[in-house]
């Protein structure tokens, strides 16, 4: 398992919705993380050459419609994924937000 050096937000959100299950099909991270497809697909392959995320093609030949890739977080990354989602719930915590006084000017709303 490789290091993954920088980690994005957008990559801590895709590792918490690889958390809270055993295997998740790549669109229901897309939908999850309400980040694009073009976002969750290339950190899911980036996750999968570091070693981090197995990814597998559906099996089942019954159902209609395109394949899924269905993919499973190793479990000797579950811990650093963990690390890393409270990593980026701390970070986004601690952001200050700004007061409701401060949205509306002297002549109205923002």
């Amino acid at each position: 398992m490789e290091n993954l050096g920088r980690v994005t937000p957008a990559t801590a959100l895709v590792l918490e919705a690889l958390l809270s299950a055993e295997s998740v099909w790549g669109l229901q991270i897309v939908k999850d993380t309400a980040k694009k497809p073009g976002t969750v697909y290339p950190i899911l392959e980036r996750l999968e050459l570091a070693g981090w995320v197995e990814g597998e093609w559906e099996e089942e030949d019954g159902r209609k419609g395109p394949r899924r890739r269905y993919y499973r977080l190793m479990a000797d990354a579950r811990p650093l994924a963990r690390a890393y989602v409270r990593q980026l719930q701390s970070r986004l915590s601690s952001v200050p937000r700004p007061s409701p006084a401060l949205s509306e000017c002297a002549w109205g709303p923002a």
